[in-house]
């Protein structure tokens, strides 16, 4: 049924942020027009968390070593907060070059299997103009 996700990142410099994403993390792109840049992800996974309140949702990107990302990051003159303990792994704060914050981690959890998107059905036009004339091999 799924062929992906969709994330949005809100920020308050826009052109800095997409710099960031593009150069820096390299992640691979497509210009939808204006520079209106899409990134493409990693494979990702999801969790529901218990919360009193609904409409709640955090981005947390992964990777495999936080000690050599935060490293990384800090040659590229992004800041970085602490690497904090957590149970299901070691967290960092980022801070985007618009100023927004994104968090980073290394988890101890094991990780699902990535699906596989839900086939795209394609139908060429002149196959679909022959179906519509009646006309088929």
């Amino acid at each position: 049924m799924l062929s992906g996700i969709h994330l949005i990142i809100y920020s308050k410099n826009t052109e800095a942020d997409k710099a960031f994403f593009k150069n820096i993390l390299k992640l691979t792109h497509v210009d939808v027009g204006d520079g209106w840049l899409i990134f493409g992800l990693p494979p990702s996974e999801l969790a529901v968390h218990p919360s009193s309140e609904n409409d709640k949702h955090e981005i947390y990107l992964m990777c495999e070593d936080i000690k050599k990302f935060v490293s990384e990051m800090s040659k590229q003159k992004i800041s970085c907060g602490k690497i904090q303990q957590q149970g299901w792994g070691q967290l960092v704060q980022l801070t985007l070059p618009g100023g927004g914050k994104l968090g980073v981690y290394q988890p101890r959890h094991a990780s699902p299997k990535a699906m596989k998107p839900a086939a795209k059905k394609i139908v060429k036009k002149k196959a679909l103009k022959k179906r519509e004339s009646g006309k088929t091999r």
